[in-house]
């Protein structure tokens, strides 16, 4: 799982096309589950995102919300943020432009 443990409360998470993406989310879900943490997920190598995936990711920053714990999107290449454009969820979603943006903009909130 490339989850990085950036320290107790901060989680990164380096995504990959599926199905790997399916399984990192659903781990990154069990994980919010069991305790309160922030996260940043990093697109950096993702090239497309699917209809299940964008559904996991609204139920994950719910899970998020309800915890009071925060969702950070960062390196979301032009083709992702199109999708996110055309969904909606660039509203929805906070982003950043890199993963140490995504962490500092944690770190302020």
């Amino acid at each position: 799982m490339p989850i990085e443990k950036w320290s107790e409360q901060v989680s990164v998470v380096h995504l990959a096309d599926d199905p790997q993406m399916s399984d990192d989310l659903q781990m990154l879900e069990d994980e919010a589950a069991q305790r309160k943490f922030d996260a940043v997920l990093d697109f950096g190598t993702v090239r497309f995102v699917n209809s299940s995936n964008l559904a996991k990711l609204i139920k994950l920053r719910n899970q998020f919300i309800q915890k009071d714990a925060k969702i950070v999107l960062c390196n979301v290449g032009t083709a992702i943020w199109g999708t996110f454009l055309v969904t909606g969820l660039d509203k929805v979603f906070e982003f950043s432009d890199n993963v140490t943006t995504g962490l500092a903009s944690l770190q302020i909130a």
